[in-house]
């Protein structure tokens, strides 16, 4: 596996592209993380799962640089990460969404998708306040690239509608459409399900999906639907009480007594 591995559904999954070591996160004297290890491979789909309180979304907020642990490292594409600014992160090809809907309310969908690009635009500030040169070009040339992420995710009727009139699915799926926008190598979803109906849960699946398979993106989610955990996932690290208690394939996971005891509340045989 050194190399990478074929999933059962015949996709090719690369090397290592983010490795956690010895990961310790501490508020005063409360440990979030006990000492956990993890990768995640180029291209996989890689789940966080555990009950409430479990530790997850402080791992993400350590992947995305929010959090600095302080134990242990961080290695992404082959290079120690130290600290970093979040424009720095973005910068490294890290996106993220978040379990509390964070869009401008008062913008229509296609300027907050537009904020994705921010890294993108180079043109001084004088050039933008005069939309003029090379700020026109930039300008032009990453609406084009938004438009094609808002055909890619279904929402054209609604690219000009401000988002704080969509409904919560909606919103979502604009939330994605963002960090899309950002073009990353890896892409965080902390429970991108939340609070969705059957209907909202499937479409959302299908982009996580075509995500993967059309742009080749590699994905880290957290979510708490075990049916959308099991069926979306490649492998499956599980936390609780901020331990690492499991940790490989969906179906290694699920026959996991440990795992059992602490999540799934599934009787032993």
């Amino acid at each position: 596996m050194q190399d990478g591995y074929i999933t059962p559904d015949g996709r090719q999954i690369g090397p290592v592209l983010l490795d956690l070591k010895n990961i310790t996160l501490r508020f005063g004297g409360v440990t979030a993380i006990k000492d956990i290890s993890f990768d995640i491979r180029e291209g996989e789909i890689r789940a966080i799962i555990g009950p409430n309180g479990a530790g997850k979304s402080s791992m993400l907020n350590v992947i995305s640089g929010f959090y600095v642990p302080q134990e242990g490292e961080i290695w992404f594409k082959g290079y120690k990460r130290g600290p970093m600014k979040p424009y720095e992160v973005a910068r490294l090809g890290m996106a993220r969404t978040f379990q509390n809907i964070a869009l401008f309310e008062g913008m229509s969908v296609l300027d907050n998708i537009m904020t994705g690009r921010l890294n993108m635009m180079k043109a001084p500030i004088w050039s933008q306040a005069l939309w003029w040169g090379r700020a026109e070009r930039e300008e032009v040339a990453n609406r084009e690239q938004v438009e094609k992420i808002i055909d890619f995710l279904e929402i054209q009727n609604i690219r000009k509608t401000p988002v704080g009139r969509l409904p919560y699915g909606l919103k979502k799926r604009v939330e994605l459409a963002r960090a899309l926008a950002a073009e990353p190598r890896i892409l965080l979803l902390d429970e991108p399900m939340a609070g969705m109906n059957v209907e909202e849960k499937e479409d959302m699946c299908r982009f996580i999906l075509d995500v993967n398979d059309e742009f080749g993106t590699t994905i880290a989610l957290i979510e708490h639907d075990m049916g959308v955990v099991m069926d979306l996932s490649d492998r499956v690290v599980v936390m609780d009480y901020g331990r690492k208690i499991g940790d490989g394939t969906p179906d290694e996971v699920r026959s996991n007594p440990e795992v059992i005891d602490a999540y799934l509340g599934v009787a032993h045989e």
